[in-house]
């Protein structure tokens, strides 16, 4: 799924990179704990958080993720908008809270793509 259409069906503010809209979205996460996010993170995430420092972009970028998406209305510096933009990972904005922007993102990644559940192999 392409990030444009999660930004379109979230209603998110795109605060740096829209030039990178047409990236893949293969998963997400949810975690404010960065050493959490980069371990069990992938490629193509969208990470979804209440943090906003420039670490954030730092741990994106490692983790080669599709976003970051800053959840209850969170505020970047404007040194992390530029890291960001250097780096290349969009950062999008919400007012509504992360548990919410977690179950809608995962309803539309679940409906682009078969449901698994844990016991099928």
């Amino acid at each position: 799924m392409k990030l444009q259409y999660l930004v379109e069906r979230l209603d998110l503010k795109i605060l740096c990179c829209e030039d990178k809209l047409e990236s893949d979205v293969s998963d997400g996460y949810v975690g404010d704990l960065l050493s959490d996010v980069m371990a069990n993170s992938s490629k193509g995430t969208i990470w979804i958080t209440r943090q906003s420092h420039q670490n954030i972009v730092a741990v994106a970028s490692l983790r080669e993720h599709a976003a970051i998406i800053l959840a209850l209305g969170k505020k970047p510096d404007d040194d992390t908008i530029e890291k960001a933009t250097r780096e290349g990972i969009p950062i999008l904005a919400t007012d509504r809270p992360g548990f919410e922007i977690a179950g809608r993102a995962y309803a539309l990644l679940s409906n682009d793509r078969p449901f698994r559940t844990d016991t099928e192999s």
